[in-house]
């Protein structure tokens, strides 16, 4: 489960998202009728964004290319997601397909939700979704000229997120308008934002300093006993930021304290936006100096 490290025997370049180098692959998606095609509209109409016009740039149909701030970007816009459990006819299943592909291919997803219906549970699959495709993530808040009073406010609905998605504390949340266009000027930098940040390389030597000095500070619990102990940590060659850490058993590795650790290297490294992903082998690993991904047949990888 763990992918190979860079530059090693076993290393491969991952796939990449639809925008390669550039600005990157960004997933329109959400519930039917929450704006996803006047967003769309809307950041089409803005003046730092310009609509490709080569042929034989786009991968699919619902794919709009253009250039932001001199910056390739790829905008996939998606049919509505629904709940599973209510697409019931051919065209919903295959709405949710195309939906759940679109992100696959994406860097970094767009979940646009409308300020007068609120977060709904589909709200909440589709940022599963998106997690578990390893994506990027921003929230946003459609139709905000609907509502009054603190509804308008990102204090109130920063504090709905954080309720709401307690799975996801680190995405970033943006208020707009498609209709008016309030805040439509914010959306593609946060997302550009999160796509850089998803690039990021770990130096080896501050993973390991910062992993260290967490389990100090808060050592990890014991059981039957034993208590994890960090050989060595280096970052994967993945699309999705991925560390893999050489413990003694990878078994000793509590969700809580998981938790707590990618809460500590997103912060220090500032991967906001983004799943982190912790992927232990047992093992010593290999030293900083060493060019080579560790090759051991016998090593087990745990989520």
């Amino acid at each position: 489960e763990a992918p190979p490290e860079r530059g090693g025997e076993d290393g491969a370049p991952g796939e990449s998202g639809v925008g390669g180098g550039g600005g990157g692959g960004i997933a329109i998606v959400g519930r039917p009728n929450v704006g996803k095609s006047a967003l769309l509209n809307a950041l089409l109409g803005d003046g730092r964004a310009r609509v490709s016009d080569v042929p034989g740039t786009t991968r699919d149909p619902i794919d709009t290319v253009l250039s932001f701030d001199g910056l390739p970007v790829v905008l996939i816009d998606t049919a509505g997601i629904r709940r599973r459990a209510a697409a019931r006819d051919r065209l919903e299943r295959f709405s949710l397909l195309r939906g759940i592909k679109a992100m696959e291919r994406a860097d970094a997803v767009l979940l646009v939700m409308e300020a007068p219906t609120g977060i709904l549970t589909q709200d909440q699959h589709v940022a599963s979704y998106a997690l578990e495709a390893g994506k990027g993530l921003v929230f946003v808040i459609n139709k905000v000229d609907l509502v009054e009073g603190e509804e308008k406010t990102a204090a109130a609905w920063k504090t709905r997120i954080a309720r709401a998605f307690k799975f996801v504390p680190h995405a970033p949340l943006v208020l707009i308008s498609a209709k008016t266009g309030t805040g439509v000027r914010k959306v593609l930098p946060a997302a550009l934002e999160v796509v850089g940040r998803r690039r990021t390389r770990i130096p080896t030597n501050e993973l390991n300093k910062v992993l260290r000095e967490a389990m100090t500070e808060r050592p990890p619990p014991s059981f039957k006993g034993k208590r994890l102990q960090l050989n060595f940590a280096t970052q994967a060659e993945s699309d999705t930021p991925t560390v893999v850490l050489f413990v003694n058993d990878v078994g000793l590795l509590h969700f809580s304290y998981r938790r707590y650790l990618e809460n500590k290297l997103r912060a220090r490294f500032g991967l906001f936006g983004n799943p982190l992903k912790l992927v232990l082998r047992s093992g010593e690993g290999k030293p900083a100096s060493s060019h080579a991904a560790p090759r051991r047949a016998s090593h087990k990888a745990a989520k």
